[in-house]
């Protein structure tokens, strides 16, 4: 921050007691508390999480009070916050195959192995406004079922064993999982530090992007092979012990589309992925992840890049939001010489322009 003129720095003071005051509101209502924006805009909640790559719903509630619900201030603040935290190590990565599944539909089988469970989900809503929450009324007790014990197949499992899809994605057995958080992003991207960009990714870049690789600038033509929301054991290896040890469990969204591939001259026809992982209760986002990361892959498939959702510079160099704002919200910050530079710049170019038209009726008339 810097302070242009002098009293500068009283005008920002005032402006941020302001804004204290904006944030808490009319002081005849209580204060929202982080618990009830935790409980009751959860999904908000999760949106944060995700986009600042920390897994803390406390801390994103916090951020989205501090923010006054702007989401994409309160991913800054939370990431801001990310980076003076120490870090102990890498976590082992999560088997989304023995999650807790709280949601799992698939558009591709209507009976498929351990069923379709819809969750909580606004599929079936009617989009029309509910009176009934203007007040604090009763809320019926939700129908549960048994939770699932034992492992359920997956869409993607059952195309393979007609060899019908492409194996999971294999990296080289000397790869080491990058970390965009860490190291400067260069491209081209292998594949694990592209998915991590877009985890992280602003969400209505994603669909936006998504939408488009439909619409024909991608070559996407998808089926939600599964979608599955639900808690995942995160452990850590302890090298003392020799063993992995659980931290505790997460919720995330994963989600899976499948593409008819016509074939090549290395590969048969078959069906093809994209893949989406994100923090939380993100079906959405997850899906769109999905959809950009499939239509990046076209090189693996010998495709022609065409397509904005095809380029991955641009993708990846445009998707994170905190950056995107930084460069959109610094225009708001005093440029008093630059402008002054081109305004004489532009006066000079303009006394240039009306000499030399008045040259040219001079030398018409002339000529007439």
């Amino acid at each position: 921050m810097y302070v242009a003129v002098k009293g500068g720095e009283t005008a920002i003071a005032n402006a941020h007691r302001l804004l204290a005051d904006r944030r808490r509101g009319t002081r005849d209502l209580p204060s929202v508390t982080i618990d009830q924006i935790s409980e009751q805009l959860g999904l908000a909640v999760d949106r944060v999480m995700a986009e600042a790559s920390l897994y803390d719903r406390a801390l994103a509630a916090l951020a989205i009070k501090q923010s006054r619900g702007d989401l994409i201030e309160a991913i800054f603040l939370l990431r801001a916050y990310r980076t003076t935290l120490p870090r102990y190590g890498y976590s082992v990565a999560i088997d989304t195959a023995d999650m807790k599944i709280e949601r799992r539909i698939s558009a591709t089988y209507k009976d498929l192995p351990g069923g379709q469970l819809l969750g909580p989900t606004f599929d079936y809503t009617h989009r029309l406004l509910d009176p009934d929450l203007m007040g604090d009324g009763a809320v019926e007790e939700p129908a549960l079922k048994d939770s699932e014990s034992e492992r359920i197949m997956r869409v993607s499992e059952i195309l393979a064993e007609e060899g019908l899809v492409e194996p999971d994605g294999d990296m080289p057995e000397d790869h080491v999982t990058g970390d965009i958080t860490r190291e400067p992003i260069d491209f081209p991207m292998p594949r694990d530090l592209r998915l991590q960009a877009l985890a992280r990714g602003d969400e209505g870049f994603l669909l936006a992007l998504g939408y488009s690789t439909q619409r024909g600038y991608g070559r996407t033509h998808p089926f939600a092979g599964e979608i599955r929301i639900g808690e995942v054991e995160v452990e850590i290896d302890i090298p003392e012990l020799g063993i992995a040890v659980s931290l505790g469990r997460i919720q995330v969204t994963e989600c899976q589309m499948i593409n008819q591939f016509k074939g090549s001259a290395k590969a048969p026809p078959q069906f093809t992925r994209g893949y989406g992982l994100v923090f939380g209760q993100s079906e959405r986002k997850a899906m769109a992840m999905s959809l950009v990361d499939r239509a990046l892959r076209a090189d693996e498939f010998g495709e022609d890049i065409v397509a904005p959702a095809q380029d991955e510079e641009f993708v990846i160099s445009h998707s994170d939001n905190v950056q995107a704002t930084g460069f959109v919200e610094h225009l708001k910050l005093p440029h008093y010489v630059d402008f002054q530079a081109e305004l004489e710049l532009v006066r000079r170019m303009r006394a240039e322009y009306e000499a030399g038209r008045s040259n040219r009726f001079t030398d018409k008339e002339a000529a007439e």
